[in-house]
């Protein structure tokens, strides 16, 4: 019994200290990363909301470390000097032409700012007027305002009116996602059709292009002059192609956004047109796979409100869109198409084509058949 006491007490005697020892440790590591996050909160200021720990940890870091190169002009007294961002353009090719015309020093540290902050999520595309008199921190405040009183709204196509909504808080615009949705969802107000439109909401009809507006226009207004610029982008030539085909305008727009869905490749887009042609010539379904994702709508999983990949179980789902259970055109467009898909439809190809599906290759490009076999033949293996 003597002996044990003696052996825990040796253990102890060499244990106690390491642990001790360890505890320090991680109190001083503690101390030093609180202190390491709070100096870099006192010099540029609270993190964006929702940031996990470890990237404000690593983003404070490098802020604070590379706090002269930020919050110092690149060169004193510089003149001003104009800079263009471009729609679209990526925070690495920004940062890299700000280097480039010596308005920063490092785009590291300038790319760490805009993440800690989150301003790397609302850069406006514009034209600017910069010195690198300024500081890298004045820079990147200043590229969060359209320089004049004009914004720029960019419809992509293929979008839903919601992914427009969405678009909004960035392009230096007025209006809300939910102003929108309000104005774009109901029957349109403000401009008069060239011809009658069984509006059920302006899916369809908000033609794609980039908008220079004024920052203080309307919801309403803003429709008015996207409605516009579709009744003026419909020429004479689109719409007798239509009417050659039997469409109504309003058809022809539904047929048009599923292609913009289904094609990858714009010289698809004809191909694609006469398979659905032919299908509905036979009183075939179209089972076109883009109609269930406008149905199902937004998946919370994925973060998109095209769900890709659909299931057998979304292919059953109930809804009027769903043209895997229903014959004919669904009754309204399921997005936005552009010029090239609505000519698609006035200006289809002729073929004996009645399937298609993606090439396995990754190309984007389809496999068409005239039977079913050949289309299970092209299946990827």
């Amino acid at each position: 019994m003597t002996k044990r006491r003696r052996s825990s007490s040796i253990w102890g005697a060499f244990f106690l200290p390491l642990v001790g020892g360890c505890l320090v440790a991680v109190v001083v590591l503690l101390a030093s990363l609180w202190s390491i996050t709070t100096r870099a909160e006192e010099q540029f200021g609270p993190p964006r909301p929702g940031i996990s720990a470890s990237q404000r940890l690593f983003l404070s870091t490098t802020l604070v470390t590379h706090a002269d190169d930020l919050l110092q002009p690149t060169y004193p007294g510089s003149p001003l000097v104009t800079f263009e961002i471009s729609l679209g353009e990526s925070i690495p090719s920004i940062t890299g032409r700000l280097l480039g015309a010596g308005l920063i020093s490092d785009p590291g540290a300038f790319r760490a700012y805009l993440q800690y902050t989150g301003m790397d999520t609302s850069l406006q595309a514009g034209e600017y007027s910069l010195s690198a008199g300024m500081t890298p921190v004045e820079i990147a405040r200043a590229l969060q305002t359209t320089p004049s009183g004009a914004a720029t709204l960019t419809i992509l196509a293929g979008w839903r009116i919601e992914e427009v909504a969405a678009a909004l808080p960035t392009t230096g615009l007025e209006i809300s996602p939910e102003e929108f949705l309000q104005a774009a969802l109901i029957q349109p107000q403000g401009y008069t059709f060239s011809e009658q439109i069984p509006f059920a909401t302006t899916e369809g009809f908000l033609m794609p292009g980039a908008y220079e507006l004024e920052r203080q226009i309307t919801a309403n207004q803003l429709i008015a002059t996207i409605l516009a610029n579709f009744d003026a982008s419909i020429s004479s030539e689109l719409r007798s192609g239509f009417e050659q085909q039997g469409l109504s305008l309003y058809q022809a727009v539904t047929l048009a956004s599923i292609i913009e869905r289904e094609a990858i490749v714009d010289a698809e887009m004809p191909l694609i047109a006469s398979v659905f042609y032919n299908r509905l010539a036979i009183g075939e379904r179209l089972a076109a796979d883009p109609t269930v994702q406008y149905a199902l709508g937004y998946n919370e999983s994925q973060g998109l409100w095209w769900t890709n990949p659909l299931s057998l179980q979304n292919l059953e789902y109930d809804s009027p869109y769903n043209t895997y259970r229903y014959t004919g055109l669904p009754p309204g467009p399921i997005c936005n198409p552009g010029l090239t898909a609505l000519s698609a439809v006035a200006f289809p190809a002729e073929t004996p084509y009645y399937y298609f599906r993606a090439a396995c290759d990754g190309s984007g490009l389809h496999l068409f058949a005239r039977t079913f076999a050949e289309h299970l033949e092209n299946a990827c293996p």
